[in-house]
């Protein structure tokens, strides 16, 4: 049996023209990645070219080509530094809204089955995942009686979830009249974009006037617990506003290029309230700009005296570290808490370069021994987010996240407060320097972070 190698020239051929397809694909579509991520990818198909083009093809692609959005214009002064660059971005503006934060998960699952049980015409729910365990059916069986009562429901599940989501009860919803959709499924092939574009989104609206969102997927671990172990540490909230009829059309837009659909209107109309202003982020393959990065390093600069976060994974591209690091050198008060250990162990190694950095610059790290899921950034006194976004490559430039932006000064110190808890609660970073072999292997696994 004879096994086909190449010869030198013909290896250099493949080489070429693998590169030269990524040049022309990256500049045709005009996307922008990180240079780590640039280099892994030219690297790989210099090298390896027979089996780094076709991941290329099939995994490579970033943005989704949508139409532009009209920036939102604000007189100077009239708006947050936030705001204007959200603005600039075509991203709606801050209104107001009644807004209230869940400090547990019993206290997020009463008000999820608030939001769900006051629909009364139709119930979105868009969500990573539905755990296969008694929270899961739970939610389920609710959605189903909603469903045979005459409320119209959709399920947004991403492709990738719904395989670890439970088969039976979905298709019990399904008879009962509602509808489920998955997001770029990994078998039937995705409709628009590569198959590791996942839908990270976490939100239910509720006739499109009431929204529960933010980090937790519709699984015990996230709300009372599983196996006798307590539930993770999480955040959501939920509100009321004319923010909830902007997640309403941006949902619409999933459920649309999820069944292959053109995009439609949503039939939401706004619902004003009195409240403290609150902005939503859509971030991902869907908006021409890296929305919640550009928001963060634009953060970073702004700071004055601090910048409190909370991820489960920390692995920040180039740009972000730097302007945390910048940040710290500049006497910001830094804090960032994490899980000492997570449910993704191979993060939990790589991270610790990023982690290196910036201790040594002077910002605080402290590793909670609880498994910790939330997701929030503080800044100074005059901002604040939450939502489903993490502070790592994948979910900043790869998945489609969502967050909050909150500008009221109650939302934004009730977030700070429970930041400043919960590092109470963990032990300071270890920034020792590693070994040889350590530091080789987290650059190798920091070469392909984007797809951790």
């Amino acid at each position: 049996m004879q096994t086909w190698l190449p010869t030198p020239s013909q290896h250099f051929m493949w080489s070429a023209v693998a590169v030269l397809v990524y040049v022309l694909s990256t500049r045709m579509r005009r996307e922008r990645r990180p240079a780590t991520t640039a280099i892994a990818w030219v690297l790989g198909l210099a090298l390896v070219p027979y089996l780094a083009l076709p991941l290329y093809l099939l995994f490579g692609q970033r943005k989704i080509r949508a139409a532009p959005k009209a920036a939102v214009h604000a007189a100077a002064g009239d708006m947050h530094w936030a705001a204007a660059l959200l603005g600039s971005f075509g991203i709606a503006p801050p209104s107001p809204a009644q807004i209230r934060f869940h400090a547990d998960g019993l206290q997020a699952r009463d008000a999820l089955w608030e939001c769900i049980d006051n629909a009364r015409q139709q119930l979105d729910v868009c969500t990573f995942l539905i755990g296969r365990d008694s929270f899961g059916r739970d939610i389920l069986e609710r959605l189903e009686r909603h469903a045979r009562r005459g409320v119209r429901v959709r399920l947004l599940l991403d492709g990738f979830g719904a395989w670890l989501s439970p088969r039976r009860p979905l298709r019990a919803l399904q008879r009962a009249g509602a509808e489920v959709a998955l997001f770029h499924p990994l078998v039937l092939g995705a409709r628009r974009g590569p198959r590791n574009l996942r839908n990270h989104r976490k939100w239910v609206v509720a006739d499109g006037i009431r929204v529960w969102a933010g980090g937790r997927n519709l699984a015990a671990e996230y709300f009372v617990g599983r196996d006798g172990k307590a539930p993770w540490i999480d955040l959501t909230f939920d509100l009321t506003g004319e923010i909830a009829a902007v997640m309403a059309e941006q949902f619409q837009a999933d459920w649309s290029s999820a069944r292959g659909e053109s995009a439609k209107p949503s039939q939401a109309s706004p619902h004003g309230v009195l409240g403290p202003p609150a902005q939503f982020l859509p971030s991902g393959p869907d908006q021409a700009e890296d929305t919640a990065q550009a928001l963060l390093v634009d953060a970073c600069f702004r700071a004055e005296h601090r910048l409190l976060a909370v991820t489960p994974y920390f692995l920040p591209d180039d740009s972000l570290r730097t302007a945390m690091r910048l940040a710290a050198r500049r006497r910001v008060s830094i804090t960032i808490v994490l899980p000492a250990v997570s449910n993704h162990r191979l993060t939990d190694f790589v991270r610790s370069r990023a982690l290196r950095d910036l201790a040594e610059a002077g910002a605080e790290i402290r590793l909670v021994p609880e498994m910790v899921h939330a997701k929030a950034v503080v800044v100074d006194d005059t901002l604040a987010l939450c939502g489903s976004l993490n502070l790592d490559l994948r979910s900043l430039m790869l998945n489609y996240e969502s967050a909050v932006l909150f500008y009221g000064a109650e939302q934004i110190e009730w977030l700070a407060s429970w930041i400043v808890a919960l590092a109470s609660r963990g032990t300071p970073f270890d920034r020792k320097p590693p070994g040889l072999l350590r530091d080789l292997a987290e650059g190798l696994l920091l070469a392909i972070a984007f797809e951790l």
